[in-house]
């Protein structure tokens, strides 16, 4: 007979999760295994939400199984560790993204890339190795095995290193991998959202020229005066497109929305490289003789390994980069998931989870 959430493990937690397709959270007791000798326990203090939350909690992805606690930007204090753990101490600032397990034998593992694992396990919705059930960050205590977690380093406030787990490393990797990083360089940022805010955060940092892509003008004095890009494109505009086509390096593409290519295919330089990071739920028309023309290329990219993730964390501290968030108290984040799906943010929630969540 199955064990009820609460009776899976030994240890008795809280969070909130949403029981069904209408993606509704509320208060949920369960459960999380004691801390093994690889393991480290946190007291989650705060946690992003990602727009994938969102798909996950209403089943838009078609594998959702309730009752789902999300999270995958998760920040906390370590208070247990297992014997033969050496990344950490009780004490340390700690941060766990997407992913809590994977094969540790492939190729991709051998090489620092976790995320592309065959056998990733992913931080909620996903079976663990004992067959139970992952549940994310809304709640107050996380167990992640050591290799999982990344150390938070003590410049960047928890709160707006949250979402850097998840947004941060999406933008932060293909960025590195496909040379889009090189000081001098021109890079196209398409969308501002919670990844595009923080890639032209990223860019600039790296010494590039950077072109902020939206479809509103409304965002241009957000993303030059604030944030520093250098050029505003709408691209509704065609004259704006028009004018701007052969000037691009790169661009890191976050809309998640179906869009058209050509009219970003258009904006590469010869050998330019369009990189897709957002994940359209309706395949995208490719129009293969713009790349000809050009010998240009499209790409993609997930997350990132927890190498690089930690790499990253450490960059963004160098440069004291972090997410713009609104931090909202527990209570609250059926309206921000209301807010998240009108894109009524800048640029990221981030739940209060030390402060604000309350077992029943």
């Amino acid at each position: 007979m199955m064990k009820s959430p609460d009776e899976e493990h030994p240890q008795k937690v809280f969070g909130w999760a949403a029981r069904d397709t209408s993606g509704v959270l509320s208060p949920f007791n369960f459960s999380r295994r004691v801390n093994g000798d690889n393991d480290i326990t946190l007291d989650v203090l705060y946690c992003g939400i990602c727009h994938s939350d969102l798909h996950s909690i209403k089943n838009e992805w078609n594998n959702a199984v309730y009752p789902m606690v999300p999270g995958h930007e998760i920040v906390g204090i370590v208070t247990e560790v297992g014997s033969n753990v050496t990344k950490f101490k009780v004490g340390d600032k700690v941060g766990v993204g997407c992913m809590v397990g994977s094969c540790h034998s492939c190729d991709s593992c051998a090489q620092d890339l976790e995320n592309y694992c065959s056998k990733i396990m992913l931080t909620y919705n996903f079976e663990y190795y004992d067959g139970t059930r992952t549940y994310g960050g809304y709640s107050n205590k996380f167990v992640v095995n050591e290799h999982f977690g990344v150390n938070v380093p003590d410049n960047i406030p928890l709160d707006a290193a949250a979402p850097l787990l998840c947004a941060g490393i999406t933008v932060y990797s293909p960025m590195k991998y496909f040379g889009l990083s090189k000081p001098g360089m021109h890079l196209g940022v398409v969308g501002l959202g919670g990844l595009g805010h923080v890639a032209v955060k990223f860019a600039k940092a790296f010494g590039m020229k950077v072109t902020v892509i939206s479809t509103s003008i409304r965002k241009k004095e957000e993303a030059i005066d604030r944030l520093g890009a250098d050029v505003f494109l709408v691209s509704r505009d065609p004259d704006q497109m028009q004018a701007a086509m052969g000037t691009l390096d790169g661009i890191i593409n976050t809309v998640s929305a179906p869009h058209p290519l050509l009219p970003l295919i258009c904006l590469l330089k010869n050998d330019g490289k369009l990189i897709m990071v957002g994940a359209p739920d309706k395949p995208l028309e490719l129009p293969v003789f713009s790349l000809l023309i050009g010998r240009k290329v499209i790409g993609a990219s997930c997350i990132g390994g927890m190498k690089e993730t930690q790499e990253m964390l450490n960059f963004a501290a160098k440069h004291n980069i972090t997410a713009d968030i609104e931090v909202i108290p527990m209570d609250y984040v059926n309206t921000a998931m209301e807010r998240l799906a009108k894109g009524d943010v800048r640029y990221r929630f981030v739940i209060d989870v030390g402060n604000t969540l309350k077992s029943s």
